[in-house]
Formats: structure tokens, C-alpha cells, sequence
């Protein structure tokens, strides 16, 4: 029904606006009481489908990835549509409302979308009030710097985040990775990544101390545009600082054998969907190969079927995320994913 009747209708309008409206959709399905009803449609619940990585047991390997839930404010509802986790954000310590509109584009002919969105969101302690409702799922809280933070004061914002969220997510993910934010991506070189990881990790250790809990897992973002390189720079970085894993990928700036109009194609911003899928895949089998498989990597970047999200378990990843593929497939694509995957074990 979805992808004959729900998904033409959503694209014949301005894409942000259509988030906006499922958003409210969502939201009001679950106000009548049927959340129960979706549960039983999207989701699978099986102990072959159980993950443990970093210390955390997932339900199921598949992820909403960040930038659906920027501010936190249906992680609970998501979860009925079969995610294992939702990871919110991404969060700056002020809010902001990101680049001038329109800023969200659809490739429709590649299966893609470009976007220079620019980390809207209403910042991190209006999240922190929404995280404070009981959850249903694992939250994964992704992290990053406002848009007016010089690169040299970078990581005051990530610590401002991490402190914040500390109590109300299980996992975070550091995001110097988004192509949106100018200088951003100069936060990746080896120097300035590993000192602001090992920041973090020393945050880490305190906020376990004062709130007498456990460390919470810290993952890196990372871009698909990396080169050989830098990928080994990263694996060098992630033991040194001893992080727990890598999220490979972020969107893309590259543009290569695309089909829509070229209009389109020369929109700025970050590219994610179906073109991104074998470049995705690439980093994660040379991230598991080089580094022997030390830490864990969560996969995503063009997952639109359940060969797409096996291509990238049998690369290396240990779980995937969804984000342009859910909005292209509907979200039986999950349950598709979580179904092939008991086939498997079969």
C-alpha cells in the first residue's frame, strides 16, 4: 500500500513539508490506540534476530539512522515499525534552524536524496525533555557542533552534548562527518578527531562517576569520500582513543552515474539513497579487513532491500541503519530485513 498509494501521493510535494506531515500522521495514528495494531504488522520479534555489540543487546539488527528524529520526539512510535534502535539527532548544544529552505531534494530516478538540512534542531536540552519518557527501544544519541562554534572551540559543544544526554541514551555517535556545516569535515583529520575522541572518553569516565552508572558506548561518524588513507588514519584513531566502533557511512558529495535531471544533481549537499550503497559497502569491508574486525561497524548508506542489508552484515557490519531506504520502500522494509535475516538462520 505504500509504495502503490501512500509513496505517490508524498511525492508530489515539497519533501521537508511531507516529513512535517508524517510526523503528525504518526503521531495521531498512535493517539486513536492503534501503535499496538503497527507493532503487530512491522514487527518481528525472534531470539535468532538478537544482537550483542558494545555491551548493548539489540532486539534486532535494524537501525533508524539520525536526521529522521532529529529532536527526539517520536522514538517511542518509531519503534513500532520493527526498528531494533532509533538514534536521535543530530544535536547541537544551542538550537538552530539550519540552512535556508529548500534544502531537501528528491532524486527520484536514482532512488536518492540530496540535502543540505545544516543540524536543525531545537537543541539538545529540549531533546533531553523529550528523552526523559520512558523508553521502548535503544536510543543512540548523535552529537555535534553549532553552526557559529569555530572548529577550535568544537569540542566544548560535543562535551555540552554528551553531558546533557548522558543519563538518556545508550549509545552516542560523533558527527564530524555531515557535508552541511562548513569546516565540519576538517574535524576527520587524524589530529583534531583522535584529541576530541580522547575527550570524550575522559568525559565518559566522569559521567559514569557522578551518576554511578556504566560507560556509555561512543561510536565516529564517518563520510563515504574518505580515501584508503584516511580510512587507516580512522582504524588508528579509534584504537588509540579506544572509542567503541564506527558508523560507515554519512551522505556523500560525490556525484558519479547518477540519472536524474542534472539540475538536481548539482544541488549542493549530502547524497544518500541507492547511489551510495556499493561506496558504503566498500568502507565497511576495508574498515573490517584492515582492522581485523577489532571494532564494530553499523552499516548504512543505500539499504532498500533485505540483499541490501546482507551485503553489508557479510562486509562486516554487526548492525544497519535505514533512513532514505525507509522513505523510498515504506516501512515494510524492515520487517523484510529481520525476515531474511531468520531465513538465514534457518
Amino acid at each position: 500500500m505504500y509504495k502503490t498509494l501512500l509513496r505517490p501521493l508524498f511525492f508530489l510535494f515539497d519533501p521537508e513539508r511531507v516529513h512535517h506531515w508524517s510526523f503528525a500522521a504518526i503521531r495521531w495514528v498512535h493517539t486513536l490506540g492503534l501503535g499496538g495494531l503497527i507493532r503487530r504488522l512491522y514487527t518481528l520479534e525472534d531470539p535468532r534476530l538478537e544482537r550483542e555489540v558494545f555491551g548493548l543487546r539489540f532486539p534486532n539488527p535494524v537501525g533508524l539512522a539520525a536526521g529522521f528524529d532529529k529532536d527526539a520526539r517520536l522514538y517511542n512510535q518509531l519503534s513500532n515499525f520493527g526498528f531494533g534502535f532509533i538514534e536521535i539527532g543530530t544535536l547541537t548544544p544551542k538550537p538552530q534552524d539550519g540552512n535556508p529552505k529548500k534544502r531537501l531534494f528528491r532524486l527520484r530516478a536514482d532512488k536518492a536524496i540530496i540535502n543540505r538540512m545544516g543540524f536543525n534542531n531545537k537543541g539538545v536540552f529540549a531533546a533531553v525533555e523529550q528523552l526523559k519518557k520512558e523508553h521502548k527501544v535503544l536510543i543512540g544519541g548523535n552529537i555535534g557542533k553549532n553552526k557559529i562554534t569555530p572548529n577550535r572551540q568544537a569540542v566544548k559543544d560535543y562535551m555540552i552534548c554528551f553531558e546533557a544526554l548522558f543519563p538518556h541514551v545508550d549509545y552516542f555517535v560523533v558527527n564530524v562527518s555531515s557535508p552541511n556545516t562548513p569546516g565540519l569535515r576538517e574535524l576527520q583529520d587524524k589530529e583534531p578527531l583522535t584529541e576530541l575522541l580522547q575527550m570524550m572518553k575522559r568525559e565518559n569516565r566522569q559521567c559514569a562517576q557522578i551518576t554511578g552508572s556504566a560507560e556509555k558506548p561512543i561510536l565516529l561518524k564517518i563520510a563515504p569520500d574518505l580515501t584508503d588513507s584516511q580510512l587507516l588514519d580512522i582504524i588508528e584513531i579509534v584504537r588509540a582513543s579506544g572509542i567503541d566502533g564506527v558508523i560507515a557511512t554519512n551522505t556523500t558529495i560525490a556525484r558519479e552515474n547518477l540519472r536524474s535531471d542534472l539540475y538536481l544533481q548539482e544541488e549542493t549537499g549530502g547524497l544518500s539513497g541507492q547511489p551510495l550503497r556499493e561506496r558504503a559497502t566498500e568502507v565497511i569491508r576495508f574498515l573490517h579487513e584492515k582492522s581485523s574486525g577489532s571494532f564494530p561497524i553499523i552499516g548504512v548508506g543505500g539499504i532498500h532491500s533485505a540483499e541490501d542489508a546482507l551485503e553489508k552484515l557479510d562486509a562486516g557490519a554487526s548492525l544497519v541503519q535505514l533512513w532514505t531506504g525507509f522513505i523510498y520502500e515504506g516501512p515494510a522494509l524492515v520487517r523484510r530485513i529481520n525476515k531474511a535475516l531468520l531465513q538465514r538462520a534457518t
